[in-house]
């Protein structure tokens, strides 16, 4: 299935490939051998990792990562004490699943003004915050 309204790239950087069997409860790995994890149902008591904790780590590395662009446009040097706290909620709504998240932004050592403008600039250039504009409820917060 393609969503022709999507960009078409000039140059494909990167693809992460990985293999899932067993769903929920299932292993997933990757194709270079770098992540093997045991999956888990959200909530459960098993041992494991669930989607939505996969995507809130990956969701705020490449949101910290935005703001080190936003901020090296600036001349400006990010501690490296700046961290994301990203929560990814599993929602039901009649019979439906969908989505939500919080990002809480933590800068330390810039001005409030100035952090405000990284992060916006961050929510409009990271990958992971395309993929959810208009999709999901999202919350930002500097911490």
């Amino acid at each position: 299935m393609k969503n022709n309204q999507t960009l078409q790239p000039e140059k494909i950087l990167y693809t992460g490939k990985t293999y899932t069997t067993g769903g929920r409860e299932g292993i997933s790995k990757s194709s270079d051998g770098h992540l093997q994890i045991k999956l888990a149902t959200p909530g459960g008591t098993e041992p494991g990792t669930n989607p939505e904790q996969l995507f809130a780590a990956g969701w705020s590395a490449c949101f910290i990562g935005a703001l080190g662009i936003a901020a090296r446009k600036r001349k400006i040097r990010l501690s490296s004490e700046t961290a994301v706290n990203a929560e990814v909620d599993l929602c039901m709504n009649n019979d439906a699943y969908f989505l939500q998240a919080r990002l809480a932004v933590s800068l330390p050592g810039i001005e409030d003004e100035i952090a405000r403008i990284l992060v916006e600039e961050a929510h409009q250039t990271c990958p992971y915050s395309k993929a959810t504009r208009g999709n999901i409820h999202v919350e930002i917060d500097i911490i």
